[in-house]
């Protein structure tokens, strides 16, 4: 997901660092099995899949497959990215739903004279939350905290390209003190585990963050089943405005850190830069700099910008975009192939030229390319804009306020930035338009996903004086 927590603007953390944290290598994965009621069980189906690390293809062992500070290795983001961005929001977002927990109320409405009417706000009961594999540790975190919080208990089903982290979570969960039951974390498959959840008669909510085409699924499952509550957090294909007056310097570098951030794998990716023609030229050439400067390799070396894509599958359709890309007319300004003398890396990818009938100006990348356009008025902007059936993010770059204003409100959106990008704190709530998603993840928004209001009325024995 998105991503980040007020751990990063820019695409950098937003504070003075201390000295670089240095990262373990050849682990020892000790959590591998199902994690329910505070032990550890083997799948009774005595199935297991494998996890992989994307960095050497190698696999990193077996994991107990459930039916009906790892992240790295796993995921193959670099090391000071998981850890000053992830962790970190993490951290933040421990902190403030922990705040929230005694802080849950209803109200006291005013009625007729010889009645006394309030609201409770109750927890749901058995939360399902179902993580993606680009955040699996942050998005686990911006389900379980507010959850939590509420008074509710949890089952987690974390993505299986990446579920080390969320199993480690586990062993925390038992070593603080949680009683057996209140958080089970269950790794498999989305078609058999998942699905389980989703149509599971016990479960009251499902939380889930991961594609478009899945969270149908999900929400249809839900529906079928005891019409559990739904929130769902989804794809994008996000806009970036650069306008003629922008700092440019600026809107460059926020533009590519929009992208390329996390091997581009972030559903709040700027995965459409329009810019404006005045400007376009050089903007396209910056951004070329930009990203044949952007260092690509091992996610454990500290200088690393870019690890590898997660998976196979990933790969092999990012660069599939690509190669429409070219066959459709788009200007290949740098980039476009897969290194390959490694493993699942792909060199960072700027087209220019781009149209908006083109698949990749259409379609959720969601990997290292960076399609350009070009726009002549605010209005054609606003209208090409809001023109895909995604609203997740979108950024503004202008020094007019007026106009940054007037795009804030145009745009269909759940989130638009100005003059930053990824600015996202625990506070701010984190959702999408359209087919973006339903509900709101952080701040006070999310507690109401969490909550069930009962409305309690009494009547008084005579009217009030």
């Amino acid at each position: 997901m998105a991503a980040l927590n007020g751990a990063v603007e820019n695409g950098q953390p937003d504070r003075k660092v201390p000295p670089l944290p240095r990262p373990l290598r050849g682990l020892e994965v000790k959590y591998t099995k199902i994690f329910i009621n505070n032990e550890w069980h083997e799948s009774t189906s005595g199935k297991k899949f494998p996890t992989y690390n994307p960095s050497t293809l190698e696999k990193i062992c077996d994991i107990e497959e459930g039916d009906k500070t790892l992240e790295t290795m796993d995921t193959g983001k670099p090391f000071l990215q998981a850890y000053f961005i992830d962790l970190e929001g993490c951290i933040k977002t421990l902190r403030y739903y922990a705040g929230w927990a005694d802080k849950i109320q209803g109200r006291t409405i005013p009625v007729d004279d010889n009645f006394v009417c309030f609201t409770r706000h109750e927890p749901m009961g058995v939360c399902g939350a179902i993580t993606p594999w680009n955040f699996p540790l942050l998005m686990l975190v911006w389900k379980m905290a507010p959850a939590l919080c509420c008074g509710n208990t949890l089952v987690i089903k974390p993505a299986e390209q990446a579920p080390l982290t969320s199993l480690y979570i586990g062993s925390l969960v038992k070593e603080v003190g949680f009683p057996p039951g209140v958080v089970n974390i269950v790794p498999g498959y989305g078609p058999t585990a998942g699905a389980a959840i989703s149509t599971h008669h016990s479960i009251d909510k499902i939380a889930f963050t991961g594609s478009t085409k899945v969270g149908k699924l999900i929400k249809e499952a839900a529906s079928k089943s005891n019409l559990k509550r739904v929130t769902l957090e989804l794809g994008g294909k996000n806009p970036c405005i650069v306008c003629a007056d922008a700092d440019l310097d600026l809107a460059v570098e926020c533009a590519h850190q929009g992208v390329f951030f996390n091997q581009g794998q972030c559903c709040t990716a700027a995965s459409r830069v329009f810019v404006e023609e005045q400007i376009y030229p050089e903007f396209v050439k910056r951004s070329v700099e930009y990203a044949k400067k952007r260092l690509v390799g091992d996610p454990f070396d500290a200088r690393t910008e870019q690890g590898p894509q997660i998976d196979q599958n990933q790969f092999d359709k990012i660069l599939e975009l690509i190669e429409s890309g070219k066959k459709e007319g788009a200007k290949l300004e740098c980039g476009g192939l897969a290194i390959e003398d490694r493993g699942l890396f792909i060199k960072p990818t700027v087209f220019s030229e781009v149209t908006d009938n083109m698949r990749i100006a259409k379609e959720e990348i969601f990997g290292p390319v960076q399609p350009i356009m070009k726009f002549k008025s605010i209005e054609e902007v606003i209208r090409r804009a809001n023109s895909t059936e995604y609203g997740l993010t979108a950024a503004v770059f202008t020094k007019n306020l007026d106009r940054a204003l007037t795009l804030a409100s145009a745009l269909q959106s759940g989130t638009v930035w100005i003059n930053c990008y990824n600015a996202l704190y625990a506070q701010a709530p984190f959702g999408g338009f359209k087919m973006s998603g339903n509900g709101r993840e952080l701040g006070e928004y999310a507690l109401a996903e969490y909550t069930e209001v009962k409305t309690v009325t009494i009547k008084l024995s005579q009217k009030s004086p």
